[in-house]
């Protein structure tokens, strides 16, 4: 069974731009997870801060992380399932 790579790039990429954004918005109001937001996040995605805009941005950008990645994890699968 082959697993198609935009659609798992897409579904990725949105669970994890709308994680990244809710977190961020949660942070913003309680302080929550502001240590990983500022070390993972903030390191990763060049603009990011844990403000309102910052959560868009971060949307952003963690929702084409999450395209990419998807689509790699979906394309070397379907390669190890060929070689089969």
């Amino acid at each position: 069974m082959r697993i198609n790579p935009i659609a798992l790039g897409i579904g990725l990429g949105a669970v994890w731009g709308v994680s990244i954004f809710i977190t961020t918005w949660v942070s913003y109001y309680t302080g929550y997870a502001d240590l990983f937001l500022r070390t993972m996040a903030g390191s990763i995605y060049p603009g990011y801060s844990i403000s309102p805009v910052g959560s868009f941005v971060g949307a952003i950008y963690s929702f084409i992380d999450g395209i990419v990645g998807g689509y790699i994890l979906a394309w070397i699968y379907n390669k190890v399932i060929d070689r089969r």
